[in-house]
C-alpha cells in the first residue's frame, strides 16, 4: 500500500530532524569530551565517573562512604609505583598510540585456542577513559564510546600526563583512590617512598581492588618486578 504524498513527505521530514538532532547531539558530545581532555591536561580532575559510581552505590546500599582521594604531581609519584604500574597493565605503553594491537592478537588467538571470549587487552589510556567518563558497568555502548574517545586523550594528553592523571585516580580498594592514598592506606607512606617490592604489590591489585589486598599478591608481584627487569628498570 502506498502512502498518500503529503504523509511520505511529513515522515521524511520528522526522520531528517531526529538524524539532525542525533547529530547535533553525538557532535556535543565529542566537543564536551574535548574540552574536557583540555581541562585535564592541566589541572586535576574534581571527581571521576567511577567514583562517582562508587558514592551512589553506596547511597543505594545505606552504606556510609568515606574517598580518600588526593591528586600529587607526577614525580611524587615515584619511579618504582610509575614503572609497576606500566609493568603490570600496559608493558607497551609508550610504543602503541591508544591500542595494544599485538596484546589484541594475542587475546584473540587465546580465546579461539580455549573456546572462549577474548579477554581484555586494555591499554592505560582507554582505563583512563573509563575511569574518567564511565563507570565500571559492561556494555557494547560503553566499550564503543571508549574505543572513540582514546585517540583524542592520546592526543590531548600525552603519554606522560596519562599515566599522571591513571595513577592519581584509579581505585586501589574500597574508597581508595589513587596513588597517595594507597600508599598512605596500605603501607601508611608516601608513594615515592614504596620499595620495588611494595610498588609492585599495589600494582598486583588494580585489577581487582575491591577484592584483593597487596599483603597476598606475592605470586603476581613478583611476575610484575620480572617485568620491570626485562623493561630495564
Amino acid at each position: 500500500m502506498r502512502l498518500p504524498p503529503r504523509i511520505t513527505s511529513n515522515l521524511m521530514k520528522t526522520a531528517k530532524k531526529i538524524f539532525r538532532i542525533g547529530g547535533l547531539t553525538v557532535l556535543g558530545f565529542y566537543a564536551l569530551v574535548a574540552v574536557a581532555l583540555v581541562y585535564l591536561r592541566f589541572l586535576p580532575p574534581l571527581t571521576t565517573g567511577v567514583q562517582a559510581q562508587r558514592r551512589v552505590e553506596s547511597l543505594l546500599r545505606g552504606e556510609d562512604y568515606e574517598k580518600q582521594y588526593r591528586f600529587i604531581p607526577r614525580e611524587d609519584v615515584g619511579a618504582n609505583l610509575r614503572r609497576a604500574v606500566v609493568a603490570a597493565e600496559d608493558t607497551r605503553f609508550y610504543e602503541h598510540r591508544g591500542f595494544d594491537w599485538v596484546e589484541v592478537q594475542k587475546a584473540r588467538r587465546d580465546a579461539e585456542r580455549r573456546g572462549t571470549a577474548p579477554r581484555g587487552a586494555s591499554t592505560l589510556t582507554q582505563q583512563l577513559v573509563k575511569n574518567l567518563f564511565f563507570t565500571t558497568h559492561r556494555s557494547y555502548v560503553r566499550k564503543g564510546l571508549e574505543v572513540t574517545i582514546t585517540p583524542m586523550a592520546e592526543l590531548i594528553l600525552g603519554k606522560d600526563r596519562i599515566l599522571e592523571l591513571y595513577v592519581n585516580v584509579i581505585e586501589w580498594g574500597p574508597g581508595v583512590y589513587g596513588a597517595y592514598a594507597a600508599a598512605e592506606h596500605y603501607y601508611g607512606v608516601a608513594p615515592s617512598d614504596l620499595s620495588r617490592n611494595r610498588a609492585a604489590r599495589l600494582a598486583a591489585v588494580i585489577p581487582s581492588p575491591l577484592s584483593r589486598s597487596p599483603q597476598r599478591m606475592n605470586s603476581y608481584a613478583g611476575t610484575i618486578e620480572g617485568r620491570m627487569r626485562q623493561m630495564g628498570w
